[in-house]
């Protein structure tokens, strides 16, 4: 049974202090063991980088993660998205064949000497060809003739780009070429990479497997695939590595281990080499010194708040979903929860709707962000309750 939990209120919100589960209770001062943890696991010299398990969206490491770095191959995620969700919605099909323009073949073919498919100019190419040609060889040439396709020009296509990233709530970022050739307005942060690769995986799971093909032939020349990682890294099944003048290796990459998946983002190392090594470091540290745990089962009281006027004046909150987290096995942290809602809460209350939001929290980092629903329903009450609440109300305003 859930302890009667005290109430705090700050400002507009009252907080509720959840004690989570007995085994937890031992756990000791959270700033301390995680950097002990990172000094006995994980560091790195990379200027941006982001760790997150997928399931329980835990963060594992975090360094710099909204802060904008220039794109260079990584904007191809935005441009393989783009094609995806036109596949998705049948405004493309993948036997479409698009033509390969003159600008193409210069700006992204084999007179480029970048990453290239090679289709030959003047030629028409599949839509499931070049696919395979950007997300196996990172070729610019496919870039370009997809976005010339579909758009009718790279511009065009571009506009679309942002467009995406705005709907899918990516902050800090903007596209302006689908290639990710040399462009000082091609931004991206790693938290939104993160979230692109996440959604990339979720929404178009069939495709992303293209990711992890060994090798792709167009016009008779066969490629490996160009993710450093891919055969190297333990469980590692995709996405895309990149380099910008003066900033550096970046890759977004995620691997998969014994029903585990992460997703790592990191941007500035220095050399290909501390790339590699600092990925593969990561993934190693993520998957061996982390455990999943259940705080609590779907269904399972939470907490209680109250309900100004109402009859009754409480109602107990639960989650609709189990609540699991990706935590330090060894961390002497105190595991803790905070239940947030506006204070305070106006009948009527109907059964199941949403409250509150509970936030888990490792130290002062936020592990969890979920919603709280009401088992009970709380409707208008006598009068003398609600003057009596209104006494209340007025004292603890001032508090």
């Amino acid at each position: 049974m859930q302890p009667e939990l005290p109430i705090r209120r700050t400002s507009a919100k009252a907080w509720l202090r959840v004690a989570l589960l007995v085994v937890l209770a031992a756990f000791q001062d959270p700033e301390r063991a995680l950097a002990q943890t990172e000094a006995t696991g994980f560091s790195t010299e990379a200027k941006q980088v982001l760790l997150v398990e997928e399931e329980t969206g835990s963060v594992l490491f975090e360094k710099n993660i909204s802060a904008p770095f220039t794109s260079a191959s990584l904007a191809k995620l935005m441009t393989v998205e783009v094609v995806l969700d036109a596949l998705k919605t049948g405004k493309l099909t993948l036997t479409q064949e698009f033509p390969v323009s003159e600008y193409a073949w210069r700006t992204g073919g084999a007179p480029s000497r970048t990453a290239a498919m090679f289709a030959a100019v003047r030629s028409r190419v599949p839509v499931e060809a070049l696919l395979n040609g950007v997300m196996v060889q990172m070729a610019n040439d496919a870039c370009l003739i997809l976005a010339e396709g579909m758009a009718g020009s790279e511009e065009n296509f571009v506009k679309l780009m942002n467009e995406r990233a705005v709907v899918l709530g990516l902050k800090d970022s903007h596209f302006a070429n689908a290639t990710g050739l040399p462009n000082p307005d091609n931004k991206v942060s790693v938290r939104d990479l993160i979230t692109l690769a996440e959604h990339i995986k979720s929404t178009y799971p069939d495709f992303y497997k293209l990711y992890a093909k060994p090798e792709f032939e167009w016009n008779r020349i066969t490629q490996r695939n160009r993710n450093p990682l891919l055969g190297q890294v333990p469980g590692v099944d995709g996405l895309v590595a990149g380099f910008a003048e003066g900033e550096g290796y970046s890759i977004v990459a995620s691997a998969e281990q014994n029903g585990v998946r992460l997703y790592l983002a990191l941007a500035g190392s220095a050399t290909e080499k501390t790339r590699q090594e600092d990925a593969a470091k990561a993934f190693a540290w993520g998957f061996s010194a982390f455990e999943k745990r259940r705080l609590f089962e779907a269904g399972q009281t939470v907490g209680k708040a109250s309900v100004y006027g109402g009859q009754p004046g409480e109602i107990t909150l639960v989650s609709p979903q189990a609540v699991d987290v990706y935590i330090p096995k060894d961390a002497e942290t105190r595991l803790t929860a905070k239940l947030v809602y506006h204070w305070p809460l106006r009948p009527p209350i109907a059964v199941d709707q949403e409250v509150a939001r509970l936030h888990v929290m490792l130290g002062d980092k936020e592990l969890r962000d979920l919603p709280l629903k009401a088992v009970e329903a709380s409707q208008l009450g006598p009068l003398l309750k609600r003057v009596r609440d209104a006494v209340v109300e007025l004292l603890f305003s001032w508090i």
